[in-house]
């Protein structure tokens, strides 16, 4: 075979394919479909299960037998993507109206997953059966090949609710996503009569019968007025809000109970508002909250939050609806499968939608009725015509040689090679002119149906068979009577199947809090030589002192308003506020001061902590590990920003070491090798930060510094050295800049 090759430009190629993908995954995997509200793979699991028979009167069936079928069937992309869209379908939390009934652990509203598909079980709910699945033998929708074509599956199920709105939809598609809340199946049911009623309706008259949201999880809307315009585009944001109670607890405390939770917070969501309620008690923006526990069960919601005597228990939920997720947001994305492409509807586009495909259901359902009627009574009539000449039927039979000899007699008149008993009855059997339906009913007819009863029995049938017909052409003719039909039908979904409203929908004031000026009060700051740090107050301070300085590595004193400066050997100070300092008892173990300020234990060292206020009155020493010095003022330290340069280094060198001019009088440096050279502090110069520095030893070759220390004087200082130590008080006085002397 001659080869062929194609030559097509790789930009076009690559546009077409990946609108191809898209176009697949928007319409195939990721958007329902506006008449069913379901997308591929929730429509193919619910008619795989009524094909299973798990109906809501039989046993339950294991998943995993149920995602097996449904992917070797239909769904060829995976079971988790088919047990995960069970499961939600099974989940009351998820759900306002679950279409699955699923035995076992399928997942919590806290977050806990489904066990495995092995261990769980499902059925279909009566509703799904009822409002979903009905009709489907009646060629009420199309069907299509599945993926391999051995099997046939609806395009789309039959479904007479609004089942987008009742149950919501969401799903990220290529390049857009859907988001629809779900709605009260009463309210929605009421505005598709007022809708059929009066197609000119418009939104705002729809929104009369529809609220707003009606979130499974309960909860407050409380931006009311907003609603009318995102459902006009189909866009916008919902602001919703947990429902809170005040009660009583012991000892005169408040008890701040959330009962219902926005739809948002659904899952992890839960532990990570606990985790940001105990941040706000962490960093005393919420001092009035003493404690907080997870009291849900499978009877609801219900977060205990305990508050301190006297304390205001509405700042508190102001706060928390201002600072955690009990306030949130549920972006609305009214997108869907409308005609075969992604469409962004309103509220009433939506109905609308729905109402044109339950009219073509039903015309499709009363057209296969009356089909279904109309050849029942062609074979009544046929019966009764038989039982007319019930004789000469009989005769034709026994004188006939086989089937296809009588039933051509009994549909055309043709007597060739029948015997006739009585001379004028094949003049009469010429004249017979029956269906071919009506002969074959006939050839089937059992004698019994010829007793007096049977044949009243037969006339009676025939006559419904007439009322039906008469009936089911008025609904095909009359839109107003398929219209009440369709209407009644819904009164009788909603009868049954409605329940009350869960979700509050008002108009609510944005929360304001007032900020509470925190108590500015004395404190002392701690950090152990691990970097761990922690504040305590005066009295605190003075029953642990002892102990403290024998802990920690720095202490300096400060206010809770202050800030702390960390000097670190790469020349750099970090800021950290006090008021982010766990404040607590003395056996607290603290907070690493990584996590306080720009601080990084895996890069650098801290060689000096003091508060900025303290610093401020102070001149500070710098000693750098090439022996160069340096006096900076402490107010150039006085920064707003988290992390700055505190001194100028030369290249390889490191910062050894920083401390308090005031009260000194004498410096000693020792370098690596034993060289220690004790000079007047007033040789070094006060320069900026910038500065490098002057020599304060001269370092010869390779030898570096290692230690510098601060003398007054009078005061004897022995500092240990190789397997003794040395009195650095006692050391001869000299020049700065000189090379020291060896020890």
């Amino acid at each position: 075979m001659e080869e062929q090759i194609i030559r097509t430009e790789y930009a076009e190629l690559m546009q077409k394919s990946y609108i191809d993908y898209a176009m697949s995954v928007i319409v195939a995997r990721a958007l329902p479909d506006v008449r069913d509200g379901l997308k591929p793979v929730q429509r193919r699991t619910l008619y795989d299960m009524q094909q299973l028979g798990t109906t809501h009167d039989k046993p339950y069936r294991k998943c995993a037998r149920i995602v097996g079928d449904t992917m070797g069937k239909f769904h060829p992309h995976g079971d988790s993507s088919i047990y995960d869209a069970l499961v939600v379908m099974a989940q009351e939390f998820k759900k306002n109206l679950p279409l699955v009934d699923g035995h076992g652990n399928f997942g919590s509203i806290e977050g806990d997953g489904a066990a495995a598909m092995r261990y769980t079980e499902a059925r279909l709910e009566k509703i799904t059966q009822e409002v979903f699945l009905q009709d489907l033998d009646k060629d009420v929708v199309s069907f299509v090949p599945n993926f391999d074509e051995t099997e046939k599956e609806p395009e789309v199920l039959p479904v007479r609710i609004p089942n987008l709105l009742v149950n919501g939809a969401d799903g990220i598609a290529v390049g857009m996503a859907t988001n629809i809340p779900s709605h009260n199946l009463g309210e929605v049911i009421d505005a598709v009569k007022a809708y059929i009623d009066n197609n000119r309706i418009t939104v705002k008259e729809l929104m009369k019968y529809i609220k707003g949201p009606d979130f499974a999880t309960g909860g407050l809307v409380v931006n009311k007025s907003e609603l009318p315009e995102i459902y006009e585009k189909g866009v916008g944001k919902i602001r919703m809000r947990g429902k809170t109670q005040i009660e009583k607890g012991k000892n005169g405390k408040i008890l701040l109970v959330i009962t219902e939770i926005p739809y948002t917070m659904i899952g992890a969501n839960i532990g990570k508002f606990l985790n940001d309620v105990a941040a706000l008690v962490e960093s005393r923006q919420a001092p009035e909250i003493s404690d907080i526990s997870n009291q849900s069960s499978k009877e609801g919601i219900r977060i205990v939050i305990e508050l301190k005597k006297g304390s205001d228990p509405e700042r508190v939920r102001n706060l928390l609806y201002k600072k955690t997720r009990l306030e949130d947001t549920f972006g609305v994305n009214m997108l869907a499968v409308a005609g075969g492409r992604p469409e962004t509807l309103s509220l009433r586009q939506i109905i609308e939608h729905h109402v044109d495909f339950q009219f073509e259901l039903a015309t499709r359902k009363y057209q296969n009725l009356l089909q279904k009627e109309t050849d029942k009574k062609e074979v009544q009539e046929g019966l009764i015509n038989a039982v007319d000449v019930i004789d000469l039927i009989i005769e034709i039979l026994r004188g006939s040689k086989n089937q296809k000899m009588a039933k051509d007699c009994l549909v055309f008149g043709n007597t060739e090679g029948i015997k006739f008993r009585h001379r004028g009855s094949k003049a009469q059997a010429k004249k017979l002119c029956f269906t071919e339906r009506q002969a074959s009913a006939i050839l089937e007819m059992r004698l019994s149906k010829l007793i007096g009863l049977e044949i009243d029995a037969l006339y009676r049938e025939n006559e419904e068979t007439i009322a039906r017909i008469s009936r089911y052409e008025e609904i095909l003719d009359n839109y107003d009577m398929m219209a009440q039909v369709i209407v009644q039908d819904l009164d009788r979904i909603r009868k049954e199947y409605a329940r009350p409203r869960r979700t509050v929908v008002e108009d609510a004031e944005e929360t304001v809090i007032e900020e509470k000026k925190e108590e500015d009060i004395d404190c002392i700051f701690l950090m152990d030589r691990f970097g761990y740090s922690r504040c305590v107050d005066e009295a605190v301070w003075e029953r642990n002192r002892e102990a403290a300085e024998a802990e920690s590595r720095f202490i300096c004193r400060t206010r809770t308003s202050g800030r702390i400066a960390v000097f670190t050997d790469k020349g750099v100070v970090h800021m950290l506020k006090v008021k982010d300092v766990p404040f607590g008892k003395f056996r607290d173990k603290g907070t690493p001061v990584d996590n306080l300020c720009n601080y990084s234990s895996a890069d650098e060292a801290i060689v000096y902590v003091d508060s900025i206020e303290n610093i401020k009155k102070q001149k500070l020493l710098f000693v750098s590990s090439d022996g160069m010095v340096k006096v900076v003022s402490g107010g150039e330290f006085d920064i707003s920003r988290k992390s700055a340069k505190a001194a100028k280094l030369n290249e390889g060198c490191t910062l050894r070491m920083v401390g308090e001019v005031d009260g000194n009088d004498y410096l000693v440096l020792q370098s690596a090798n034993g060289y220690f050279l004790r000079f007047s502090i007033s040789e070094v110069p006060e320069q900026k930060k910038t500065a490098v520095g002057v020599r304060g030893i001269n370092l010869a070759g390779n030898d570096r510094l290692d230690e510098a220390y601060l003398l007054m004087k009078g005061k004897e200082l022995a500092v240990p050295y190789r397997d003794g130590e040395v009195v650095v008080s006692r050391l001869k006085l000299n020049k700065r800049a000189g090379k020291g002397t060896k020890h």
